[in-house]
């Protein structure tokens, strides 16, 4: 191999670009990606926003009515309470052993209706001897009075002295008052026993009798010693019913009254507790002389007939009572009315369709609607639905409604 030169080219390296089939396909697809990537992200922005400024562009829709008018009667409303008109303890006035009751627990009892009996037995045996005493006395005063009348005679014809003419006088007189007492003895043994024998005072209903037959039992004429309590009745045909008034309203009736000739201020209606409507009537028959110093407030009293028997005693219903006569006024639904403060506000729509707050002065409710006594005027058109998105000074979209006394 000596000799032989081989020459070698030595070149430098250099980098060599390759190609892959489909990296350009490859790179347009990322891009694509991102751009998808970037539309999910910021889209709903963009959407959201679009759709804020669409809608405070349009604005929000309401239902708006003239107020509804109506005559009302200004009246004033309480809570009640029933109470009867008459009640009593049924107590015995004579003790010994209950041997009878004539009723059932709960029944509607007859004035005169025999009710408890105790044994008489002791009470007779008093009678008894009551008139026998009785009947001594009254012999005594017929030889009394011959023994008199004898000395009276003898004293005339000189055979007897004036003396015994006296004495036999006074032994008469003296049995006569002898006979008064037996008699008064045998009308309070007949008290007694006919104390024995217990009626209704009054028509009534009797509730439970608080003990049975063969208890012994205390009595007392006037209660001046313990007394066993039988049961309680109580008046069934009318009722009271009891409420408070407000020295406010209680002026505000006052005043009422006295520009009245008629009698309305003494007519009331009621609503029991299960009832919506003021079915029953009543009529105020007392008012309290004086105001309660710790309440503030004055009792009243009205008395109810109780024909359908859905009266109770104890029982809770509202009053209702019209102090002045009808007169004209406006209604709107009490939603429409809303607190402010101290003050409440209705949402009414002007011509511009803004909305606009008017301060009202409220009454009391009428059949789901309240009385608007001032503050609005026939022709305001108030917000009666869609109140929760509308603003005061911002627009709205009203719509014809109409406000409907409550069925």
């Amino acid at each position: 191999m000596d000799g032989i030169c081989t020459e070698i080219e030595v070149r430098p390296i250099t980098a060599q670009r390759s190609y892959k089939p489909g990296a350009k396909a490859w790179g347009v697809s990322l891009i694509a990606l991102g751009l998808i990537a970037g539309g999910v992200i910021f889209g709903p922005h963009l959407l959201s926003s679009t759709a804020l400024q669409t809608a405070a562009v349009a604005p929000p829709a309401v239902e708006v009515s003239t107020p509804l008018q109506q005559d009302v009667a200004t009246r004033l409303q309480f809570l009640g309470q029933f109470s009867a008109v008459d009640k009593v303890e049924l107590r015995p006035q004579v003790g010994g052993t209950l041997t009878g009751i004539g009723f059932k627990d709960g029944d509607i009892v007859h004035k005169g209706d025999l009710l408890f009996v105790i044994d008489p037995t002791p009470y007779q045996i008093k009678l008894s001897e009551a008139k026998a005493q009785l009947a001594s006395a009254q012999a005594r005063v017929d030889l009394a009075n011959r023994e008199a009348y004898r000395a009276d005679t003898m004293k005339q014809t000189g055979y007897g002295s004036v003396e015994t003419a006296d004495q036999r006088t006074a032994d008469l007189r003296a049995a006569q008052a002898a006979v008064d007492n037996a008699q008064a003895a045998v009308r309070d043994a007949q008290f007694d026993l006919d104390h024995t024998r217990i009626t209704a005072p009054f028509t009534g209903r009797i509730g439970t009798h608080m003990v049975s037959v063969g208890n012994l039992i205390a009595g007392s004429r006037a209660a001046t010693s313990p007394t066993t309590l039988l049961a309680t009745l109580v008046s069934t045909d009318t009722i009271y019913l009891n409420f408070d008034m407000s020295e406010a309203d209680y002026m505000k009736f006052l005043r009422e009254r006295q520009s009245q000739t008629g009698p309305l201020a003494d007519k009331v209606q009621i609503a029991l507790a299960d009832e919506t409507r003021f079915t029953h009537k009543g009529t105020l028959d007392f008012i309290d002389n004086t105001l309660d110093r710790t309440s503030g407030t004055i009792h009243a009293r009205a008395t109810v007939p109780d024909a359908d028997g859905l009266l109770t005693p104890g029982g809770f219903a509202r009053v209702r009572l019209s102090v002045a006569p009808p007169a004209s006024a406006m209604l709107v639904p009490d939603a429409s009315v809303l607190p402010d403060q101290s003050e409440h506000i209705v949402l009414t729509v002007g011509a511009d369709n803004v909305v606009t707050p008017k301060h009202v002065e409220v009454g009391d409710l009428r059949d789901g609607l309240r009385v608007i006594r001032a503050g609005l005027a026939p022709s305001d058109k108030v917000i009666i639905d869609g109140i929760p998105t509308a603003r005061a000074g911002a627009k709205v979209s009203p719509e014809a409604g109409t406000i409907r006394v409550a069925d």
